[in-house]
């Protein structure tokens, strides 16, 4: 009794919320930006910490069952760059819809997939998000479109989704991601163009992480400015390692597409801690002292704890307590994923078609014969 009338003491002492200043955006073709002071909750803060220490823990599980080969094919980690999806989520409703690359497990936990289904579609079981079926690159959830593995294919889909939202009257809008080494594609550019014509409600985010695969951005573009490339477009330049940075600039640009006021580019400037897939050391392109120097001064968890515990918003305790509920979600899922049964045989040409009568599909050669059922 006396433990819990001190834990709630403990807790009315905490500051409820607090004021922050925030690095400015840089604007292209725009008189104001997002606020530089901005409000951070208690609530809101815990919130943020434990989805992207989930986030950091879940892909460095990952990491560990691709090395023991529990884990096989494409797979490519999102450490480091937890505060984009935490930023983006944060001010957008789950109406919304949203697009990414094949970089996509923050995004699916995001967009409301658990943990369990995530780590079960990396290891291709049935009870995986996409059954199985999808692995890495191919997770689905209502109002999330994957997961594309075509670098840069994403964007015109996404431009369609959110002519969608336009044709229906619904104000909701896409949020369309890829990454710097996307950003010179010919499609992009394509679709700025009709984006900015149909005056459509998508907000276009380049994730720089400063490495196309193996390239430095420098080497791979002309112009580095990726929030200029809209060229009629307008832009934002965002601190993408500051959640609070990637909320506001998120809150801002959703403001302007559902204003009407067409599309809106966002460059935020992040890092992965991982090579580009596992495939990737990851070291031989850049220094082992570069990756630390960013997690020793810029990591988005971090960044986040020391603004919380200066300003008495929450204690080393209670953030040790999510870390430790955290790592046994993402033991429990781990154990899921390696003991929940593949997918049988019969199921492989399922879902091909929505709502048609079952039909047979052609197996290896002519007289194999599998079914599908929508």
């Amino acid at each position: 009794m006396l433990n819990m009338i001190m834990s709630a003491r403990t807790y009315a002492d905490f500051t409820t919320q607090a004021t922050f200043e925030i690095k400015k955006c840089d604007l292209f073709k725009l008189d104001e930006g997002p606020a530089t002071q901005v409000v951070l909750t208690r609530d809101e803060g815990l919130q943020y910490y434990r989805i992207m220490q989930t986030m950091r823990r879940m892909e460095l599980k990952a990491d560990q069952l691709y090395k023991q080969k529990i884990i096989r094919g494409f797979c490519h980690l999102y450490d480091g760059q937890e505060a984009c999806a935490v930023g983006i989520e944060t001010s957008i409703n789950l109406s919304d819809h949203l697009i990414t690359a094949y970089r996509a497990h923050g995004y699916t936990y995001t967009r409301g997939g658990t943990v369990k289904e995530i780590m079960a579609e990396l290891t291709g079981r049935r009870g995986g998000i996409a059954k199985g079926k999808g692995g890495s690159m191919h997770m689905y959830c209502k109002h999330f479109y994957g997961g594309n593995g075509i670098v840069g294919a994403q964007v015109p889909l996404g431009a369609g989704v959110a002519l969608a939202c336009k044709f229906q009257g619904n104000n909701q809008l896409c949020v369309c991601l890829y990454g710097d080494g996307a950003a010179n594609q010919g499609q992009i550019f394509e679709t700025y163009n009709m984006a900015a014509l149909w005056k459509l409600p998508v907000i276009f985010i380049c994730e720089n992480n400063r490495y196309g695969m193996g390239t430095s951005v420098e080497r791979a573009a002309a112009s580095t400015d990726y929030f200029k490339r809209g060229e009629f477009i307008p832009g934002l330049r965002v601190d993408g390692m500051d959640v609070l940075c990637v909320r506001e600039a998120t809150k801002f640009a959703a403001d302007h597409c559902r204003s009407g006021k067409g599309p809106i580019l966002m460059e935020l400037q992040t890092y992965r801690y991982h090579g580009h897939s596992m495939s990737d050391p990851g070291v031989s392109y850049r220094t082992r002292e570069e990756i630390q120097e960013v997690r020793s001064k810029s990591d988005p968890i971090s960044l986040l704890k020391d603004r919380m515990l200066s300003n008495n918003m929450a204690s080393v305790e209670e953030l040790k307590e999510i870390d430790v509920e955290v790592r046994k979600e993402i033991e429990d899922a781990a154990q899921f994923a390696t003991t929940d049964p593949e997918p049988p045989l019969e199921d492989l040409c399922n879902h091909i078609f929505c709502d048609m009568p079952s039909l047979e599909v052609r197996g290896t050669n002519p007289w194999a014969k599998l079914k599908s059922v929508s």
